[in-house]
């Protein structure tokens, strides 16, 4: 069923009794039933700020799993991180074009720019990651999931060898860079998946980690998230 559709009919669900309550007081329209609509008023009243509360709180949860909650993860635990990490919470969403088989990663690019150096690192979100079946033994789903947060992390490396190119500091030029980096990950981020098919097509998700493992391998002199300006890494 259609999610946007299913909500509706909880919606309607839920306020089916005030419904036909407020139904039945149109109708009747005597003059003893004013009481009773102020009452029916009150607690419709009171019943939409219930509800609005609630879609705050499954929207909250949606975005951060605060009920089972693990702070965001750094590159360098990468070989931990497993399905249990995905904490995740995906209240409707129970396929994939059909397939149960199916999970997505929540990554970022985290910046820290100071006087003469700045700490750039890949983020891996546990709270904000979900995986349909948490017991899912699915060795290529988990290896599309982990390249995901490989690939932010190319991005980060990128980004940390174009600033020690700099002369010297420039707060502007360095988040000109940063910010570039960001657009340009999240467009190879939609390819992969899209070349990928999620980790479907099999010879493109071989492509994909050759590439990036050898990429990031070029990359190893920018493993450290700290660069200095004024003392190239």
């Amino acid at each position: 069923m259609n999610e946007k559709l299913m909500i509706i009919l909880i919606v309607l669900l839920y306020f089916s009794p005030v419904f036909y309550q407020l139904f039945k007081l149109l109708k009747e329209r005597k003059e003893e039933n004013k009481k009773l609509l102020k009452r029916l008023l009150r607690f419709t009243k009171y019943s939409i700020l219930i509800l609005i509360l609630t879609s705050i709180g499954f929207g909250i949860l949606s975005h951060t799993n605060y009920l089972n909650y693990e702070k965001p993860m750094t590159f360098d635990k990468f070989d931990q991180i497993t399905f249990q990490n995905f904490r995740g919470l995906e209240f409707f969403k129970k396929s994939l074009y059909g397939n149960e088989r199916f999970a997505y990663v929540v990554t970022a690019i985290d910046s820290d720019i100071y006087n003469n150096s700045v700490t750039i690192q890949s983020l891996f979100y546990p709270s904000r990651s979900f995986v349909y079946k948490k017991n899912l033994n699915d060795t290529e789903l988990l290896t599309h999931e982990k390249y995901h947060i490989k690939i932010t992390e190319l991005f980060v490396r990128k980004a940390k060898q174009k600033i020690s190119y700099l002369k010297d500091f420039d707060k502007n030029k360095i988040e000109a860079i940063i910010k570039d980096i960001k657009t340009k990950e999240k467009i190879f981020q939609k390819e992969y998946d899209y070349d990928t098919f999620h980790s479907y097509v099999l010879s493109e998700q071989k492509r994909y980690e050759k590439k990036v493992d050898s990429l990031l391998t070029s990359l190893n002199q920018y493993k450290k998230p700290k660069i200095k300006i004024d003392d190239k890494n």
